[in-house]
């Protein structure tokens, strides 16, 4: 794969052969991120669990205490109190069976979040289809089948952010921009990389943590050393 000048340039910023730890890591991916827009600084973890067996799967969602510096687009599937109050918490759209059809009919998916109570689930579950390869499905598990939809809104906006599992066993997370600096990017990795630990099923055998990299959009992969979370 033949890669541009920028890329080359930071590629010899890292020493591939080092485990670096995560100061220094995101202290460097800030040097990398050379592109003319703010990059997505993100986090890939792979585990020691098997994502084919239910009890090893690890999902869940966490709140970054930076953000994302993403605008995230919510809308709310919700009826009477609960719609009034995800509007009052800042949805770009409310609706119930409306919205529900224009999703379904129309192919509506101009938004990054959706929550909606566990009373629509029975008329949001047919969206699967839909919502589903995109990874808008509103889940429990990552807090956006709640009945207090205000509150689901109000932190996705603040930099809510779900992980999960994909089929090489391998979570991808973005922890927010190169403009935020290595601090606050550390502040949200350790978030994240807590959450994940908390996460880990009883059946997971052996090494759990059994790598992790940070990279901004357009920068080479930079390996953390994961020994600090004893897993």
């Amino acid at each position: 794969m033949k890669h541009g000048k920028h890329y080359v340039e930071s590629k010899k910023l890292v020493d591939r052969t080092k485990m670096y730890e995560s100061e220094e890591a995101l202290a460097i991916c800030c040097q990398t991120a050379k592109a003319k827009f703010d990059e997505t600084v993100e986090l890939h973890v792979r585990l020691g669990v098997d994502s084919r067996h239910a009890d090893q799967q690890v999902r869940g969602a966490v709140v970054l205490p930076h953000g994302t510096g993403k605008t995230v687009r919510v809308i709310a599937i919700a009826k009477g109190d609960a719609a009034k109050a995800a509007e009052e918490a800042g949805a770009v759209m409310v609706g119930d069976a409306d919205l529900v059809a224009k999703i379904q009919n129309e192919g509506f998916v101009d938004f990054d979040v959706l929550v909606t109570t566990p009373d629509m689930m029975g008329q949001v579950g047919r969206l699967g289809k839909v919502l589903g390869p995109r990874g808008l499905m509103p889940n429990p598990k990552a807090g956006t089948v709640t009945p207090d939809v205000g509150r689901a809104v109000r932190e996705a906006m603040a930099g809510k952010i779900e992980y999960r599992l994909d089929k090489q066993n391998i979570i991808h997370v973005p922890i927010g921009k190169a403009s935020f600096g290595a601090e606050k990017l550390g502040e949200n990795l350790k978030t994240v990389m807590d959450a994940i630990v908390k996460a880990k099923p009883a059946a997971a055998k052996g090494q759990y943590i059994r790598s992790a990299t940070v990279a901004s959009t357009m920068g080479p992969g930079i390996r953390l050393s994961a020994n600090k979370y004893g897993v």
